[in-house]
């Protein structure tokens, strides 16, 4: 058994453990609120303007999006990987990791595959077996449109002069605060619809539905990236706030224990020196 002094010093540090868990666990619920309010915000904004692209979409040529929408022999494809700049938060990074390097295994195991990576902790294992060809752990110090802007005109770019056939996203999609729902989504080619499947709603357009969809793709792309990036901000702040909260039990746990197993070893202790005392009084009498 251990003796008392290294017993209490465990205790100790124990115990300051548990200030910063919980000192954590209450920054990363306080994020939380304001995160989860944005992209449930957000949320309805760009599935309404995917679902009114596509439905323009299906009733106009199949051609018509022109180089963003071209179907073309998938030889190389760009993933964007979007993970945290810290830890802490659970398997929050190692399951987007792990989904998309089992992505890359089963689906593109005959195609070139580099990485374009949001978040550091994404880049610094992924780097070592892929090329990637960017990293953007700058994205979380300000988490605007404009900086996600930036990166989707960059990614628009890159389909478009055919650096790459396909570009997809892997994120983790905000659930709740402990549910997070690792997803892969395609960026780019933009995927056809069905035309059964589209509204039959008679609208007269002005200007023509041609040019509303030209001018509604570019924006479609760069929503669809800016909400991949908030739920996965928000997700982030999910999981660093389970995993906190989880840290802190446990924390506490130990120290319960520690503190019987000190109290044990103070009894003996002290029950070991009266028997001493009362061993060298009888020694005195006799």
């Amino acid at each position: 058994m251990a003796n008392l002094k290294e017993i209490r010093n465990r205790i100790t540090s124990i115990g300051s453990t548990m200030q910063i868990t919980s000192a954590m666990k209450m920054v990363s619920a306080a994020k939380l609120k304001k995160a989860q309010d944005a992209i449930t915000s957000m949320r309805p904004y760009a599935s309404k303007l995917t679902e009114l692209l596509q439905n323009l979409s299906a009733t106009l040529d199949s051609d018509l999006g022109g180089e963003y929408s071209s179907q073309r022999e998938v030889k190389k494809v760009l993933m964007v990987v979007v993970t945290s700049n810290r830890g802490l938060c659970g398997g929050f990074n190692s399951s987007v990791i792990k989904r998309t390097v089992k992505n890359i295994e089963e689906n593109y195991s005959n195609s070139t595959v580099e990485l374009l990576t949001i978040g550091k902790k994404g880049n610094d294992i992924l780097s070592k077996r892929y090329n990637v060809i960017e990293n953007r752990n700058d994205v979380f110090d300000n988490l605007t449109f404009n900086v996600i802007e930036e990166i989707a005109e960059k990614l628009m770019s890159l389909f478009a002069d055919e650096s790459y056939d396909q570009i997809e996203l892997v994120y983790n999609s905000f659930k709740n605060a402990a549910t997070q729902v690792v997803t892969v989504e395609q960026f780019l080619p933009l995927k056809p619809i069905e035309t059964e499947k589209a509204s039959k709603a008679d609208y007269i357009f002005e200007p023509s539905k041609e040019e509303i969809v030209l001018a509604l793709i570019p924006k479609s792309l760069k929503t669809q990236l800016y909400k991949a990036v908030r739920d996965s901000y928000a997700a982030e702040h999910g999981a660093r706030m389970t995993a906190m909260h989880k840290a802190t039990d446990n924390a506490k746990d130990l120290r319960d224990d520690l503190l019987l197993t000190y109290n044990k070893a103070r009894q003996a202790a002290i029950t070991n020196e009266i028997l001493e005392i009362v061993g060298g009084a009888e020694a005195l009498n006799n």
